[in-house]
Parts: structure tokens; C-alpha cells; sequence
């Protein structure tokens, strides 16, 4: 004879794996006193939906496995008030482990100034893939530069971060670890806003050899950065000054040795002590806007290892003091390394190599080159003046057509003729004025 609570197990057991595969997926609701033991048993593509108030007690996402079709998904309110989650001492908000296809979307983490993360990837767990954080509003974590508004620290594929706000933090995003030994692969970031953080709004740490997990990618494969708002107008330390992004190299054999980083259509915006963008690797930076008042806009440059293939083109820059600087270790393998088609005005234009034929001018010429480059914000405009766009640039070229976006400008619109800088040749007006605030997603052009 069958006991009737096993009955009961076994009707918990084989209930949610048979509606996961023929019937529509679980929608739970659930406040901040229940939420807990909801999160703990979620089958593959249960949506729980979080509702407004105050969540004490973090959010778990540990060992929750969704799928490519049937992800997990934590959801707060779209509209009104937000689910609130606040830090406690001792504790990571987010705290990720062995994971998988699993979304968190319009959720508020509240650091409370703790020396704890709002998103961690444990260090301890094995790995944590296809990860999407989707409109997420994190403030209070800038107890000190190490406290981390999202951070990776164990093997980490498949991630999307977007349409998130993180302000004040010690550091925004933090992907991978020191040592090298916690990739971050394959990951797109889009659509933030980070800014005022002591340290980096956005880092990706170098690689050291990959280890082999199930399911890792393992051809190549691409990190993109696109359409953010990285600024340090505010914060920041003198003493341990910082980028506001720095990305490492990938692997130098094995796989991963020819994955790239495409940083394409983001406004970067003051830093008092240290550049706007500083990397190593095989980079592809184009369509992006600069605008340092105090110092350098882009340094490519050994790190932690060396410069590969570099491609910087496109982009409008600003800068007190150097615009684009490419150097390399003298016994440096021959990669392809150039830039072309950037407008530059800075004290420093080029220094280096691999300059191809841009527009440059000095600092403080810059006004008789762009429209209201040194304007407040919203009245910042980095297009070219008329009398700037007396000459095309360098013609069509296979090298720019090669990466994704290339033939659309900042505010994503075709460039009908190649020129200089950010924006389409023939433009009259942004479409989108830079501005310390979300960038809004451009509908096909």
C-alpha cells in the first residue's frame, strides 16, 4: 500500500516537469513574505511575479535551471510602485549559483551603503549562464571601491545586462576575477545607464586559459558593449584612479584566443583622473562618443598582457588630453591594428600607430569643428559643423563592413557616405542628444 504523503510527493515531483512540456508555463504571485519559498522549487519556465514592497531576505538564485525555450523569469512591477530588495550585512542581494536561463527584470536593489554586492555570481558556485538582468535601479553600493553593483566571479556565458540604472556605486559592473580564472564569454551590454562610481562603471577582467564546462562556448565569440551611458562627472577617487571601462584580453591560446570585444554606439562622458576608455586584446571600438574635459579619451595598451587586433573608427572625440593613444610591446605579434574615420580634438590628437586618415584638430579649436561641443547636457551637440564637412571620408572599406552596425551612426541611422565621427555625414541634427540618462532603443532606421 502506497502512503498517501508519498502520493503527495510524487504529485509535487511530476507535476511541474509534465506542465513544463504541455501546457503554458506557471505564473506564480507572491509578496515579500512568501517569495522565498516560491523561488526555492521553480520549474523551467515559471515567470514568478514579484509585488511591490519591501524584500528583506535577498533573492536566491541558486541551482534554478530554465532552458533557451523555457526560462525562469523573476519579474517586478512594470508600472508604479517597485519591488524593492535591501541589502543585509553579511549577504550578496542577488546571490547566483550554478544557474541557468534565468531573467530578472524591474527589480530595485537598495545597498543601504553595506559592503555587500546588489548581484553577485559566487565565487564558490561552478558556473552561471544566460543570465539576463532587464531594467534593474541599483543605488547605495558605494560603501567603497570593492563594493560591487553587479559582479561575476565564477565562470559566466550567455550574460545580458540592459536597460539598467546603476548610480554611485564603488565599481558598476565588474565581470570576472582578478586572477583571470573567471570568464566572462559571449556577454551583451546594453542600453545602461552608470554613472558617478568610485571606480569603473564597467570592467571585463583578462583571461587566463578556459577551463571545459558543459555547454561554454568554445568557437568564437563575441562580448558586445553597445548603446550605454558611462559617465564620472561626480564620484570617483584620485588616489585609485580608474577608467570608466576597462576590458582585459581574452585567453592567449585555447579557446577564446580570437573572441573579440564590439563596443559600438556608447556616450562616454568625464573623468577627473583617468581616461574614458582603456583595453587590451581584440577590440573593435567605433561609433562612440568622447567627451573628457579634464584628460584622455581612448588608451589601447598593454594591461595585463598585450594589444592583438585593434580596429577604432568612427567615433567623436573630446578630450583635454589624449584622444587616441595605441601602444604596444615592441615584440608584439603583427596584428591588424588601425584606426580610421574618427574626428579628434584634443590637445594630444594620435599618438602611436596605425592612423589612416581622420579628422583631427586641437582642444580648443574644437569649437570651430562641431556644432556646441563644450554646451550643458541637453544642449551638447557633437555633430559636425557645415564647414566641417567639406570632404568625405576614405571611402568604402571592407575592414568597417565587417562588423555588425558599422553602416549605421550613433544614433543609428545609415550612413549613406563615409566620413568623419559618430554621426552620419549628411546629418543635421542628433537624433538622440548625448545625455546622463538611458539611451533609447532606435527602431530600425
Amino acid at each position: 500500500m502506497i502512503k498517501p504523503t508519498l502520493v503527495l510527493f510524487l504529485a509535487l515531483v511530476a507535476v511541474p516537469a509534465c506542465a513544463s512540456i504541455n501546457a503554458p508555463a506557471t505564473v506564480y504571485t507572491v509578496n515579500p513574505d512568501n517569495y522565498l519559498v516560491r523561488l526555492r522549487m521553480l520549474e523551467r519556465g515559471a515567470t514568478v511575479r514579484l509585488t511591490p514592497g519591501e524584500y528583506r531576505n535577498g533573492l536566491p538564485v541558486q541551482y534554478l535551471r530554465g532552458t533557451a525555450e523555457a526560462p525562469i523569469t523573476i519579474l517586478g512591477p512594470e508600472t508604479g510602485p517597485r519591488a524593492v530588495f535591501l541589502a543585509r550585512p553579511g549577504h550578496n542581494t542577488v546571490s547566483i549559483i550554478n544557474s541557468s536561463y534565468v531573467t530578472i527584470r524591474n527589480v530595485d536593489l537598495e545597498g543601504r551603503n553595506l559592503r555587500v554586492n546588489g548581484v553577485k555570481c559566487e565565487g564558490h558556485a561552478d558556473w552561471a549562464h544566460h543570465i539576463t538582468l532587464d531594467g534593474l535601479r541599483i543605488r547605495g553600493h558605494g560603501n567603497n571601491q570593492q563594493t560591487v553593483a553587479i559582479s561575476t566571479k565564477c565562470p559566466a556565458w550567455g550574460w545580458v545586462i540592459r536597460n539598467s540604472v546603476i548610480t554611485g556605486a564603488g565599481t558598476g559592473l565588474y565581470l570576472g576575477n582578478s586572477d583571470g580564472h573567471a570568464p566572462f564569454i559571449d556577454g551583451v551590454i546594453e542600453y545602461n545607464l552608470i554613472i558617478d562610481t568610485i571606480g569603473y562603471n564597467l570592467q571585463i577582467k583578462h583571461q587566463q586559459p578556459r577551463p571545459s564546462l558543459p555547454e561554454m562556448p568554445d568557437g568564437p565569440s563575441a562580448t558586445i558593449i553597445r548603446h550605454n551611458v558611462f559617465s564620472k562627472i561626480s564620484g570617483g577617487s584620485k588616489e585609485m584612479a580608474r577608467p570608466n571601462v576597462l576590458v582585459g584580453h581574452w585567453p592567449l591560446t585555447g579557446h577564446g584566443w580570437n573572441d573579440r570585444y564590439l563596443v559600438y554606439g556608447n556616450f562616454f562622458y568625464q573623468n577627473k583622473d583617468e581616461s574614458l576608455f582603456q583595453g587590451e586584446g581584440n577590440i573593435a571600438l567605433y561609433n562612440n562618443l568622447f567627451v573628457n574635459n579634464s584628460g584622455d579619451a581612448i588608451r589601447i595598451r598593454p594591461h595585463n598582457d598585450r594589444v592583438r587586433s585593434i580596429s577604432v573608427f568612427y567615433n567623436t572625440i573630446v578630450a583635454a588630453g589624449a584622444g587616441i593613444a595605441l601602444s604596444r610591446k615592441i615584440d608584439d605579434p603583427p596584428f591588424q591594428q588601425w584606426a580610421k574615420g574618427n574626428a579628434v580634438f584634443a590637445r594630444m590628437p594620435l599618438a602611436g600607430f596605425g592612423y589612416e586618415g581622420n579628422l583631427v584638430g586641437k582642444y580648443e579649436e574644437v569649437i570651430n569643428y562641431l556644432v556646441e561641443p563644450h554646451a550643458t547636457m541637453g544642449e551638447l551637440n557633437l555633430l559636425l559643423g557645415v564647414h566641417a564637412r567639406t570632404r568625405p571620408g576614405g571611402g568604402d572599406d571592407p575592414r568597417i563592413r565587417a562588423f555588425p552596425g558599422a553602416g549605421l551612426d550613433f544614433d543609428g541611422d545609415i550612413r549613406k557616405t563615409p566620413g568623419f565621427g559618430a554621426y552620419a555625414f549628411d546629418k543635421s541634427q542628433p537624433r538622440w542628444p548625448p545625455a546622463l540618462k538611458i539611451k533609447p532603443v532606435r527602431d530600425k532606421p
